[in-house]
Parts: C-alpha cells; structure tokens; sequence
C-alpha cells in the first residue's frame, strides 16, 4: 500500500511586507502586528481579513527583524503554503495574500473559494 503525502507548510511572509509592516509601525509609535485571518463570506466564499491586532495564545507566530504576522489556528488549514506580501500599484497599496488553495477569486482580491 502507498501512502501519499502532501507537506503543508505555513504561509510565507515576504520580506516587503515586513519592512511595510514595520514603516506602519514605526509612523504609529506602537509595536502591532499583523493578523492574517480566512472569514466565511464575501463574494466567493471565504475573505481574508487583514489588520493590526496582538498575539493571542493560539496563534502561528511568524517573525522577522522585530516584526510579527499572526495566524489563528483556525484560519492556518486555508492558508498554508501561501505567500502573503505587500503590493503597490497605482490603484493602491495593499497587503495581499498568494493562495496556492483559492481555486478562484473574485476581482476585489480580498475573497476567494476552494
């Protein structure tokens, strides 16, 4: 009998957006991080929500140069391997999330389905 197995990983944090997460810091003079959640609803299914918030003891605590991004355990399953970044385009700047899970995503960025 083979068992096949696939390796889930936790979401990426890219380096841009840290450094952007550590700017909204250091212009607000507090320490927050950034909370990455997956909420049932928006036009697709499922919508991220993305804000500034404190650890809670369940998080997955991703960290770099004095800066963390949070994930609850609940929202880890439909965000693992995925890529969560920071864009700038000319109609706006955004934290993003890549889900390699989403199998379709409306135009607003922001909600998805699996």
């Amino acid at each position: 009998m083979v068992v096949s197995m696939e390796l889930t990983l936790p979401p990426k944090v890219t380096p841009r957006a840290f450094a952007r997460l550590a700017e909204i810091n250091a212009e607000s003079g507090e320490a927050k991080a950034l909370r990455v959640a997956v909420d049932g609803g928006g036009c697709s299914g499922f919508q991220y929500d993305i804000r500034l918030d404190d650890p809670a003891p369940d998080d997955l605590v991703l960290e770099s140069g004095g800066q963390m991004v949070l994930v609850d355990a609940v929202s880890l399953p439909f965000l693992a391997n995925a890529v969560i970044d920071f864009s700038e385009e000319l109609i706006g700047a955004r934290f993003v999330v890549e889900n390699p899970n989403a199998t379709s995503s409306c135009g607003c960025g922001t909600s998805f389905s699996m």
